[in-house]
This record gives C-alpha cells, structure tokens and sequence, in this order.
C-alpha cells in the first residue's frame, strides 16, 4: 500500500499496520512520519523498542530475524526498526526483509519500521521493496518542491497560531522566506520555530519576518536546470550565487547547463523530422518534471536560437577549463550566469 506523506496522520488516527516502509532524501518529512508513527504505537501498547542499522554487506541479518519474531521481555507489544541507509539490503537482506514483510501479516505484537533513502525506480521494483509496499504501508519522503514551499511555511506557521497578512503583501513575505530557506527544509523548519519564539502567536509582518528569516538556503545544479528551463531569471541568479559560495564544480554547473541545450537541441530535431513531440521526448529520456518544461519550450523554439546556445555552451566548456574566449568574461562563474541568462531568455520566451 502507498500513502501520501500527507495522508499519514488520518491514516494513523484509523488504526496501526503491522509494517511500515518510510523512504525518501528528506530527513524532517522522514523524521516527522516516524515521530507520528511511534506516537501513535505507543498508544496503543507497543512500549519496546529495538532498532538496528545495516551498516554494510556483513550485516547479521540474524538479530533482525530473531527480533521480530520473538516477544519482548518487557511489554506485550514491541517496536522494531531496521535503518538501511545505502538503500541496499545487501544478498542476504533482500530474503530476510521479504520474511519479515510477510511475517507482519496478522502479526499485532511486532510493528516494524523500515527506513530508506530516496529510491530509484528499478530498486522500487525489486523483489524486497514489493513485499514491503505489499504487506504493509510505503510512504515516500520526498522534498517540498519550490512552488509548494510557500504553503508549507504557512501551514507550520498556522501549526503554531502565526500568519502572515492577506492578500499580495503576505504572498510576497512567504515568497521572501522560501527564497531564504529553498532546498534545506530541516532549517526552514527551525526558522518557522525561530519565529514563534520571537513574536508569539499573531499576525507577523514582512519586517519581521525578513529581519529575523537567515538566509539557509542549499541549491544543487538539477533544480539548477529546473529554474532555467522555467525561464525564471532573478532564482537562476540566486542559485548560481549559491552554488558559487557551496563551492560547486563550475565544470559540472556547465554539464548541467550544455545537457539541457543538447536534449532540447535533439528533441527540436525530431519533432522537425516528423516525430510527434512524446515520442521524441521519450526516445530523448525526458520525463517528469522536464518533461512538462519541454513540452512548453520546443514548440516555441527556432534552429537559429539552438545554435546560439549550442556555440555559447561550446565556448564556456573551454572557459571552465583553462581556455581564454574573445569577448566572454574571464571569470568562470560570469561565463556560467551569461549562458545560464542566454537559455533562461530562451525558455522564457
């Protein structure tokens, strides 16, 4: 069974499964539906707890076997939790989660929680992970995209009788504050904190907020291409700077970008080829979020744009790389925000 992260709460309030499968690259959704989790076992009865890492190939899968299906000493229901960090149970821990996922079935004595990372689909379909969405309840964790972002902070304020004002003034002070804390929700969290600290339950001014919000936010280059391919100029300026002051490869900020030009270069191709525009983004691998980006742009695009691209993405690969440019800044970091600027403009458009 699969379950929105979102729906968890109303699903524990209708009862506990034997087994739950939690996974995903964000710590404080993961965190937080575990909390939900043990809380509500708790109450129900289940005051042991074992938990176990699986920390590499010579993990003794033999505890974790022998944990589930004995009783605890000390209570009559139990907790057991398995942390598999690398998201690979290893040879030996594929048939030892299959057994313990079929195991929780009808078992109300032993509730066992099973935490991932984020998952590629091919480890989605392997036999381990199906028999633990099958017997029990699978709830991905999965980061609050950046359109989302706003509302989040607005519902943890409201969690904590906070609000913004109404109407343009409070969208533009939730924008401010996602700006700040964009790709690192752990400390958006703590900021949302921070404030009910400061100022008490209330309506809290854009003053406020941005006097008190840090700046915490952690860019990586996909959501990088994600940004330039929306055609918004002022977040590509933002993250670029981020990246900059991470300490990013420009070399693979480059990569980033050249890829991005290349498969619209290939998908306009095809589509001027006679290809139906969702079959050259499939044979071009494009899927899911630019999918959609590039459903919108290669309508619109012209061969005398690509090439532009395609010669500034070539001129700014021997930037990166040591090599001197007629009439292109010196510094890589320049080079990268004017070819970043060039494909923003064009998607755009």
């Amino acid at each position: 069974m699969q379950l929105a992260i979102a729906q968890l709460s109303a699903h524990l309030s209708k009862g506990l499964r034997s087994l739950y499968t939690l996974h995903g690259d964000e710590p404080l959704q993961q965190q937080e539906a575990a909390d939900a989790i043990r809380a509500a076992a708790r109450a129900q009865g289940y005051l042991d707890r074992s938990s176990f890492t699986v920390s590499g190939a010579h993990f003794d899968w033999s505890e974790v076997l022998a944990a589930g299906g004995s009783m605890s000493l000390f209570a009559e229901r139990q907790i057991v939790e398995i942390r598999i960090p690398s998201g690979k149970p290893g040879k030996e821990g594929s048939p030892a989660l299959q057994q313990l996922a079929q195991a929780a079935v009808g078992n109300d004595s032993t509730l066992t929680l099973v935490m991932l990372p984020r998952l590629d689909k091919a480890t989605r379909s392997g036999a381990w992970f199906t028999a633990l969405e099958q017997h029990g309840v699978a709830v991905a964790a999965d980061p609050i995209e950046r359109q989302a972002l706003p509302q989040w902070i607005a519902q943890r304020l409201q969690q904590q009788g906070q609000r913004v004002a109404a109407g343009e003034e409070g969208q533009r002070t939730l924008q401010f504050f996602a700006d700040r804390v964009e790709g690192n929700l752990l400390a958006a969290h703590q900021e949302v904190q921070k404030l009910g600290l400061l100022y008490g339950p209330g309506e809290l001014s854009a003053a406020q907020v941005e006097g008190a919000v840090l700046n915490v936010a952690r860019y990586d280059v996909f959501k990088l291409s994600e940004a330039v391919l929306s055609g918004r100029a002022a977040r590509v300026q933002r993250m670029l700077d981020g990246l900059r002051a991470e300490g990013e490869a420009e070399v693979l900020v480059h990569y980033t970008l050249a890829e991005d030009i290349r498969a619209l270069k290939r998908v306009h191709d095809a589509v001027c080829a006679g290809r139906p525009l969702p079959m050259a983004l499939r044979e071009q691998r494009v899927w899911g979020p630019r999918e959609r980006l590039f459903e919108r742009i290669v309508p619109r695009l012209v061969a005398r744009e690509l090439a532009a691209l395609l010669q500034a993405a070539h001129l700014v690969d021997g930037l990166v790389k040591g090599l001197k440019q007629a009439d292109w800044p010196t510094d890589n970091w320049q080079a990268l925000q004017r070819l970043a600027m060039m494909l923003c403009a064009v998607c755009r458009t």
